[in-house]
């Protein structure tokens, strides 16, 4: 019956993408997502739909989509050369089999992001994008806040749809981004268009954010915990009474604290001593490991370099548990092939010190552009300019979650992150075509002084004329 309902809608879904053909590119979305042929029992699971999706919305884009307003970004320069990069240590891979298999989606989240800006060159399809990515996520998310309310959930036990670290249904990505589309759920609660916002909208989007912040609970994520701290503090520059955000965001944490497992408490208290957690002090040692590996090979070894890898780790001793006592003596221990945990050192390993440098300027000028758009349009009076700065900022807030929660997750070429970056250059390319076909100009900024033409009087009422 399952698969039924996935067949259904996803021909539903492509059979209306050959009437509006940039509907190909949100089913695309929808499914690298979701992944639903992953879900599915037998009907699709053997048939290569994303690849399917994947070249229909770009033939789509070619033959049949207007093209006038398509604007190339800078960040998409980047990407290409990302993109190149990558293609170059693949094959020069310490692994070339493993390589080839991480290549094989990599470079499809690369094209995508490369291609998808292109595509966004309305309001409205920078919208839709939008919510199509909110709710592919929030189907996830809604799936694990009811698991996690319904009592189960812990760390590696959180079934997310999918009993698989795939995609977004790995606990420690999913919290990450769970958190960081927050933002974005709350501009759209307020500055949607597909769904005007009335009190059904806001009450799905105030229950998607409440679902989304019990994932780091369900997930016992300590990255998750991380970034909804970020997010709290990032949330001071758009709220109005700060004093009463701040005092109200401290009583809830502490009235919560007895509701939340011990399990998760305990987890959580390993982020603040590492040494007395196997698993924190073995991504230190790898991260330590990656530093020298990329001082012999700044070039990098190519993706899964990290298999190659041998640390040796002492585990402190922490304080005495009767229930278990073993966990009382330091405890020295080898591990091999671990992943890097972060995706900074994902990217040095594997990419080397070009391509961190890359990844670092695609990400930072982001952060950047963003910034700009959210002081450009903050104070305009212009009532359909009015979304753009929120968005901006939700989009920035994001990114900066994104960036911090990728210190301990290894999601450096997470296709959902890349669709975010490519969500930030269609904004940007739309709000500069905007300005430069029209000669726009703030309306709050100063008027341009335009030099008087003869036979005119000026704003003074005065004549040029001698």
């Amino acid at each position: 019956m399952r698969d039924i309902a996935f067949v259904a809608f996803l021909f539903a879904f492509i059979g209306l993408g050959f009437r509006r053909p940039f509907l190909f590119v949100l089913c695309f979305c929808y499914i690298d997502i979701v992944a639903p042929q992953r879900l599915s029992y037998f009907l699709i699971n053997s048939i290569p739909i994303s690849l399917i999706v994947f070249g229909l919305a770009i033939g789509g884009w070619l033959f049949a989509d207007d093209k006038r307003d398509t604007r190339w970004s800078g960040r998409q320069l980047l990407l290409v050369m990302l993109l190149a990069y990558c293609g170059m240590t693949t094959m020069m891979a310490d692994f070339p089999v493993e390589a080839q298999d991480k290549w094989s989606w990599v470079w499809k989240a690369l094209v995508w992001a490369i291609f998808l800006p292109l595509t966004l060159r309305t309001k409205l399809r920078i919208e839709a994008l939008t919510l199509i990515m909110l709710l592919s996520a929030a189907s996830i998310a809604i799936a694990g806040g009811l698991k996690t309310v319904a009592g189960g959930g812990g760390y590696g036990q959180l079934q997310l749809l999918l009993n698989e670290n795939y995609g977004l249904y790995e606990g420690s990505i999913m919290s990450m981004v769970g958190i960081s589309i927050i933002p974005l759920i709350l501009w759209y609660r307020r500055y949607g268009t597909i769904f005007p916002p009335d009190w059904r909208v806001s009450l799905f989007c105030f229950a998607l954010c409440f679902a989304c912040m019990l994932l780091p609970i369900g997930t016992q994520a300590r990255t998750g915990l991380v970034c909804l701290a970020v997010l709290a503090i990032l949330s001071l520059r758009a709220v109005k009474h700060r004093f009463l955000y701040i005092a109200g965001a401290g009583l809830l944490a502490v009235a919560a604290i007895p509701f939340l497992p011990q399990s998760f408490t305990q987890r959580m208290e390993t982020i603040r001593d590492h040494k007395s957690d196997q698993s924190a002090s073995t991504r230190v040692a790898v991260w330590a490991w990656t530093w020298d590996y990329a001082k012999e090979n700044p070039l990098g070894g190519g993706f899964e370099a990290y298999l190659q890898n041998h640390v040796r780790v002492e585990k402190a001793a922490s304080s005495y548990n009767p229930n278990a006592p073993q966990d009382s003596e330091a405890i020295v221990y080898e591990e091999k092939s671990r992943a890097y945990h972060s995706s900074y050192f994902e990217m040095l390993g594997e990419q080397g010190y070009p391509g961190l440098t890359l990844w670092l300027i695609l990400h930072i000028s982001g952060l950047t552009q963003m910034e700009r758009l959210r002081r450009r349009y903050l104070k305009t009076r212009r009532a359909e300019e009015q979304w753009i700065a929120p968005l901006a900022t939700a989009l920035q807030h994001g990114h900066i979650v994104y960036m911090v929660g990728s210190l301990f997750v290894g999601i450096a070429f997470q296709p959902f992150i890349y669709m975010m970056l490519a969500l930030e250059m269609g904004l940007y390319t739309y709000c500069r075509r905007r300005e430069q076909e029209s000669g726009w100009r703030p309306l709050m900024a100063r008027p341009a002084q335009v030099p008087a033409r003869p036979g005119f009087s000026n704003r003074a009422g005065f004549s040029n004329r001698g």
